[in-house]
Parts: C-alpha cells; structure tokens; sequence
C-alpha cells in the first residue's frame, strides 16, 4: 500500500515538473531564475541594446557624429544577430510637399542605410523605405516635435 501511494506520489510530482510552462532557467546550484528583458534578436533588443533611430538635421540626409555612433552600435547589435533583417525606414517632420518629404525621407534611409553596410553589415539584409511624413514620432507643429520626427527608424523584420 506504502508503495503504492509513494508511486502514484512520484507520479504526479513528475507531471507537474513536465508540465511547467514557466520561462525560468536553472541557475547553476539547481534553483531557477526567471528570465527578464526583451527576447534576443528581437526589435525590443534592439532597442534596448543599441538604440533603433538616428536624427537628422531639417532638410539634411547627412549623418552627424551622433547618428554615426548610434549605426555603430546597430551594427555591433547586427553582427551578434546574423540572422535579423531589418527595413530602414526614413522619415520627416511635416513641412514640406508629399513628394519632397518622401524623396528626403528615402535619402535619410539609404544614408543609414549605407554606413551599415560600411560597418560590415550584408546588403541583403537591409532594405529601405520612406515614410516621408506619414508616420510621425511626435505630433506636433513646433521645433520639439519637428525634431523628433527627423529620423530613421531600424525595423526588425
């Protein structure tokens, strides 16, 4: 009788391990730890381990030093994740035509863009894309919000 509740005991106790759904990971003295942050490889990532915007100045596609620093770090972030691609998506406040916002929206992409691919990015794995005016950051109608949506935005595919 002793052995057989102890084995209907062991039973259950071997179901309930298998059927933990939990995140956690086993720490090394056998205790779990639960896992936290964004998954690896992912747009949350990439945002927290190297930023995913760039700023531009009004009516520029240049990069400043700033902006190369920040695809510096995009870069470092891609190299450890061979496997994301990203859409670069350039974007601009909202003076201008339609037409003009696109186009210098397409040159802020590219020029980011570009300096990954110096950085030893693959091509491949970039493409572009302009917003132009349509997807705002800000909104607004002063230099604060016209400042923030001068921008290209890197987007884990």
């Amino acid at each position: 009788m002793n052995s057989r509740i102890l084995g209907v005991v062991a039973a259950v106790a071997l179901l309930a391990a298998c059927s933990n759904t939990d995140t956690a990971a086993t720490t090394g003295d056998g205790a779990s730890a639960s896992r936290s942050g964004p998954a690896p490889g992912s747009q949350e990532d990439l945002v927290a381990s190297a930023g995913d915007r760039v700023f531009f100045a009004f009516d520029r596609s240049t990069l400043d030093d700033k902006a190369r620093s920040d695809l510096d770090a995009q870069s470092r972030w891609l190299a450890k994740y061979p496997q994301a691609a990203v859409r670069v998506e350039g974007n601009t406040d909202e003076r201008g035509t339609q037409e003009y916002n696109l186009a210098l929206g397409q040159r802020r992409a590219r020029s980011a863009r570009d300096l990954l691919v110096a950085k030893g990015v693959s091509s491949a794995r970039i493409t572009t894309i302009s917003n132009g005016k349509e997807k705002p950051t800000a909104a607004g109608s002063d230099e604060s919000a016209w400042t923030q949506n001068r921008n290209a935005v890197t987007v884990v595919r």
